[in-house]
């Protein structure tokens, strides 16, 4: 049987009597962020609205045109919706694109934009020959 009351707890120490605890290592500071990889909806619009000014057509001429509202088009041109492919569709041939000319140009800026974030070093890439795109819906 205990020599312990019933209330009473036992205390067992973590470490010897005497003993110095350990010293924490001094703190580095945190590694600066990774640059982040820009959004695809944002290459996309950046293109739209690129060659739409190149074009010196106006958000409602293009809008109309493509058949969708000049509000959505231009949340679309400024990165704030992700359209579906019939709403990059309609704006690219409004703009005399087909849709391939679209996707291939934002696909050209993400290469350019990725290969300045990873130095020319991307991940997965090493060894391969193949440079292109994939879409999954």
């Amino acid at each position: 049987m205990s020599n312990h009351l019933p209330n009473e707890a036992r205390v067992i120490p973590l470490r010897p009597h005497g003993a110095r605890p350990a010293v924490a290592p001094p703190r580095q500071a945190p590694p600066a962020p990774a640059a982040k990889e820009p959004l695809w909806r944002d290459l996309v619009g950046d293109v739209l609205r690129r060659e739409r000014l190149a074009q010196e057509r106006t958000l409602k001429d293009v809008a109309d045109e493509a058949r969708i509202s000049m509000p959505y088009l231009s949340e679309v041109e400024r990165g704030r919706k992700e359209a579906s492919s019939e709403v990059l569709a309609a704006a690219a041939h409004a703009l005399g694109l087909n849709l391939g000319d679209l996707l291939t140009r934002a696909q050209g800026e993400l290469t350019r934009l990725t290969s300045r974030y990873a130095g020319g070093n991307r991940r997965g890439a090493a060894g391969s020959s193949h440079d292109g795109m994939c879409l999954a819906a």
